[in-house]
């Protein structure tokens, strides 16, 4: 297990995040927006323009031993739950580093977590970012189409 990180060593992980986002801000074209929680959260919110979902939020939190991060993808499905809750657990196994969950309110969302000591390098921010990308691109549109398909008739 990760050990605590010192008020230090969180202050420079907090900064590095700033400058990565404000980096992803300018440069990422999916990128619509990154806020900041009120003062003394370490909590980030960042809006992603998609094509098969035109939103996204993902939001990461920074934690004494990981940064944890999560979308909402869809609300619980009106129809077909077995088909698509198997849809969805077929997708966790194939998925490196995030999951599918139930959350709060029974809202479906792709959940992780990323030990702190990967944040030193951008590179594994940018692999998580756009894995939550590529993964709601990818799958909503099918999980959609399972559990609200007499929407699509």
């Amino acid at each position: 297990m990760p050990g605590l990180q010192s008020s230090e060593d969180l202050a420079r992980l907090e900064a590095v995040l700033d400058h990565w986002l404000d980096e992803q801000l300018e440069t990422n074209p999916a990128v619509a927006s990154v806020e900041r929680d009120t003062p003394g959260n370490r909590r980030w919110f960042v809006r992603l323009a998609g094509e098969e979902k035109d939103f996204s939020t993902v939001r990461f939190e920074l934690g004494q031993r990981s940064l944890y991060f999560e979308c909402y993808v869809m609300p619980w499905p009106i129809e077909n739950e077995a088909e698509f809750f198997a849809h969805l657990l077929r997708r966790n196994h194939k998925m490196y580093g995030a999951k599918f969950s139930v959350g709060a309110e029974d809202g479906i969302f792709l959940e992780g977590h990323l030990d702190n000591s990967l944040i030193e390098t951008e590179d594994e921010l940018d692999r998580v970012l756009g894995s939550v990308y590529v993964w709601v691109e990818q799958f909503f549109r099918p999980a959609l189409q399972i559990g609200f398909a007499s929407k699509f008739t």
